[in-house]
């Protein structure tokens, strides 16, 4: 249905006949931490997430899992063969 609390005209996933079921009635706004991702719409009321209603909660567990705005560090490290390990240990003893 379409939003008729803060995204007014946007289809929202928590709005039925009786209004907004999203906790506190409302979608709550982008924190500073969302500054600079590409999820964040801007509405007449203000900055909301197109993903979470409550951006807030997906920031208290370390990065949120949609941010955009955020580059994952993969350190890439060398396999090592257990086997041929243990063999050069047991040359060097």
């Amino acid at each position: 249905m379409l939003c008729q609390t803060v995204k007014t005209g946007f289809e929202c996933a928590f709005m039925s006949k009786k209004g907004c079921g999203f906790f506190n009635a409302s979608c709550q706004k982008v924190i500073d931490k969302c500054e600079g991702c590409g999820k964040i719409m801007d509405y007449e009321s203000g900055k909301y997430c197109k993903v979470y209603p409550d951006p807030t909660s997906k920031w208290l567990n370390g990065k949120c899992p949609t941010a955009t705005h955020i580059k994952l560090e993969i350190q890439e490290t060398q396999k090592i063969n257990p086997l041929k390990a243990s063999k050069r240990a047991s040359k060097k003893a």
